[in-house]
């Protein structure tokens, strides 16, 4: 399996790597997080735009990530508007939604952009051509804050996901039930042992799912998300902690 490098960090060797999102919802806010998250044990930062005050207007968009790349130094940076209908803050038209990740993309400032999978297959592929062509990756991704699917439509969706030529399959589902996270769990070892080719990344959410985050080195996720300053989903661990419990997994499983 081929891993991801971005600038210092490689995604799918050792232990997984640690996100942070950032959640600021005006300028002010958003620098202070970025100044914040410089002097925290992570390997990435995720932007979630759609959080931001004016991410309609994408001028201002391009200006902010420009401050934040500037702070941020050599940390890698994925930029990610989530729709409302996956558990993001806003809904944007599908025709916005493409451009505004097409013109951060050519910026080069963004190094990985998240494309949600049921954006449309026209769109997601258009996507995953301009992403490509500026020098970034894509992280491709699909939530579910309702249920958990059933082991095969998850590694069907991963599957699309890599056939779509994402470089980083996400997906994030809610559990109702232990057992649904066993589901998730036995997805992901099934998707890496018989599918994938590149590292994956999977979560089940909420309190109830939190072993998820924590035993990606096991079953196959290479990539989990942290919270440092808060938190941009149900059960995020905070980024000391997981940093803790992912070293201690590691040394365990070598």
């Amino acid at each position: 399996m081929k891993s991801v490098a971005v600038r210092d960090i490689v995604i799918g060797e050792g232990a997984p790597s640690i996100c942070v999102p950032m959640v600021g919802v005006n300028s002010e806010l958003l620098l202070e997080e970025a100044r914040m998250l410089v002097d925290i044990d992570l390997d990435a930062v995720e932007w979630r735009v759609d959080f931001y005050e004016d991410v309609a207007d994408i001028a201002k968009v391009k200006n902010m990530l420009r401050e934040i790349r500037s702070i941020l130094g050599n940390i890698p940076v994925i930029f990610t508007f989530r729709s409302a209908k996956e558990g993001g803050e806003r809904e944007f038209p599908v025709a916005d939604y493409v451009a505004l990740n097409k013109e951060v993309a050519a910026t080069g400032m963004a190094d990985i952009v998240d494309v949600e999978l049921f954006t449309g297959d026209q769109e997601v592929a258009e996507l995953v051509a301009a992403i490509h062509a500026a020098g970034a990756k894509v992280i491709m991704s699909n939530h579910d804050f309702a249920k958990t699917p059933a082991e095969d439509e998850i590694v069907s969706r991963l599957v699309k996901m890599q056939d779509f030529g994402a470089d980083l399959p996400k997906i994030a589902v809610m559990p109702q039930s232990p057992a649904d996270v066993l589901t998730l769990l036995s997805a992901t070892n099934t998707m890496r042992e018989k599918f994938a080719d590149r590292p994956i990344v999977t979560m089940s959410m909420a309190g109830t799912g939190v072993v998820s985050r924590l035993a990606g080195e096991i079953f196959g996720s290479a990539l989990t998300f942290g919270a440092a300053k808060k938190a941009s989903a149900p059960g995020q661990v905070a980024v000391d902690e997981l940093r803790q419990v992912l070293d201690l997994l590691h040394k365990s499983l070598n």
